[in-house]
């Protein structure tokens, strides 16, 4: 059996149509409340040598039956050896927002732990990871929750407005926003691999120099990619951002 036949049967991971002459896997982490769908299209418009694997986490999506995790450290120890096995053939990490601190975390823990690392962390829509964590908004009270949500821009109306898709939708995103707001950086040395960092002018919490710091993560090549739009600009920009990616990887791979 192949192991691409094999990865598709692994809960915590969605690859569409596996792409049997891929030569490097991408494995995408969602921002928070977010599942899979956010990088269904992703597959289909990269290049057939980019096999693209999304990551679901409890809670989400095909999961929704399972408790989602409120500590990044502990959801990083269980993402670790479910992806394990598949860290077998040149990899890369991309991570928005909550995913981005998923994505660093977890390449600092393969290299301490097995000697490896992503061969490109791109890191989207959140501020180096050195720096103070926003203030706690997960355990607002409901009516000042929502208002956050609503202000955040990434919670579509309708569900703010519909009472029995708040209900559903809430302890999601409380969950979320609790494993990002307490989480604490500790120091180590940069990771060697190149980091590239995309951030959305019109992101209210998000500033250019907060993703210039992510600088200081690594030994290699760093960037940072502006793009218009808000928080939320992976979704308007994604032909663009899709563009860096197929560019960035391409150079590691030929």
């Amino acid at each position: 059996m192949s192991t691409t036949a094999t990865l598709v049967r692994n809960p915590w991971l969605v690859n569409t149509r596996p792409k049997a002459e891929a030569r490097v896997r991408l494995f995408c982490f969602p921002y928070a409340g977010g599942s899979t769908a956010i990088f269904h299209k992703w597959q289909q418009e990269l290049p057939a040598w980019v096999d693209v694997f999304a990551v679901q986490l409890p809670g989400h999506g095909s999961r929704l039956g399972e408790a989602p995790v409120t500590n990044l450290f502990r959801l990083v120890e269980m993402i670790e050896p479910a992806l394990g096995p598949y860290f077998n053939q040149p990899f890369a990490f991309f991570g928005h927002s909550m995913g981005a601190m998923i994505s660093f975390e977890l390449a600092r823990t393969l290299r301490h732990k097995h000697g490896l690392e992503p061969l490109h962390l791109f890191v989207s829509g959140r501020s180096a990871p050195q720096l103070p964590v926003e203030k706690a908004t997960y355990d607002l009270p409901e009516a000042e929750f929502a208002e956050e949500l609503r202000r955040l821009n990434g919670t579509p109306s309708h569900v703010l407005e519909h009472a029995e898709l708040m209900t559903l939708m809430a302890p999601i995103l409380r969950a979320d926003f609790e494993l990002v707001q307490t989480y604490s950086y500790t120091p180590h040395p940069p990771l060697d691999c190149p980091i590239t960092a995309f951030g959305g002018w019109e992101d209210i919490n998000v500033s250019r120099a907060s993703l210039e710091a992510w600088r200081e993560q690594t030994t290699s090549d760093f960037s940072v990619r502006m793009l218009l739009g808000d928080h939320f600009f992976l979704h308007s920009a994604r032909p663009y951002i899709l563009h860096v990616l197929k560019k960035e990887l391409h150079a590691h791979v030929n």
